[in-house]
């Protein structure tokens, strides 16, 4: 286990279970997935895990990225690193220069490295995709605390074993989800581009009849 960042394993299986979940194709929206809360120790780095789901191709003309920091619930967000065209670090003063992005949206990966993590950034990362013609935007946020010792470590040979288990079965089910949510995306696409068609057919129809009267 690596002594700079860490998920517990029951955490492990509740974000599969929560990406299970979110996958289930009863809306149209893009989805976004992140950890709820990942553990660094003081002074190493940490990579903000933040993936998305997409039925269209990313275009780096029309995706959108926005990663923002929240000090505690109710304070305002800050803008630090985004992605119009290319990416853009927005060097808080907060971060300096140790943000690093790792991601690759062709990918649907939008992460990023904190380098040398200091107990003033705890607090909630927001990670905001919006990648057209997926209408709405989509969100995550991480909660980050920073641990001044490493945590003992615990035999957890037993928990891996299930959790590689279940992850591969969430992994297949998942796939099955997609396929099925994008499907059922896209047919919804073309029926309101044959309803939108068969009113303005039924406008110019209508806007005919007069016309044919008077001949």
């Amino acid at each position: 286990m690596s002594p700079e960042a860490w998920l517990p394993q029951p955490t492990l299986l509740l974000t599969g279970l929560s990406l299970l979940l979110s996958l289930a194709p009863t809306g149209l929206g893009m989805e976004v997935m992140a950890p709820a809360t990942i553990n660094a120790l003081n002074g190493s780095s940490v990579k903000l895990s933040c993936t998305f789901n997409s039925c269209y191709k990313v275009e780096n003309k029309q995706f959108s990225l926005n990663w923002t920091y929240q000090e505690c619930r109710n304070c305002s967000e800050e803008l630090f690193l985004q992605f119009r065209t290319k990416i853009m670090n927005k060097q808080l003063d907060r971060f300096g220069n140790r943000v690093e992005f790792t991601g690759n949206p062709a990918k649907y990966d939008v992460s990023f490295t904190l380098k040398n993590v200091q107990l003033e950034d705890e607090g909630t990362y927001n990670c905001y995709v919006l990648n057209p013609p997926d209408r709405h935007r989509g969100h995550a946020s991480i909660s980050l605390k920073v641990l001044t010792k490493e945590p003992p470590k615990h035999d957890s040979t037993v928990a891996v074993i299930v959790g590689a288990s279940v992850g591969g079965f969430l992994a297949v089910v998942i796939l099955v989800l997609m396929v099925v949510k994008c499907v059922r995306r896209k047919k919804q696409q073309r029926l309101n581009t044959d309803d939108q068609k068969t009113e303005e057919e039924g406008k110019t129809d209508g806007e005919g009849n007069p016309d044919e009267g008077t001949k």
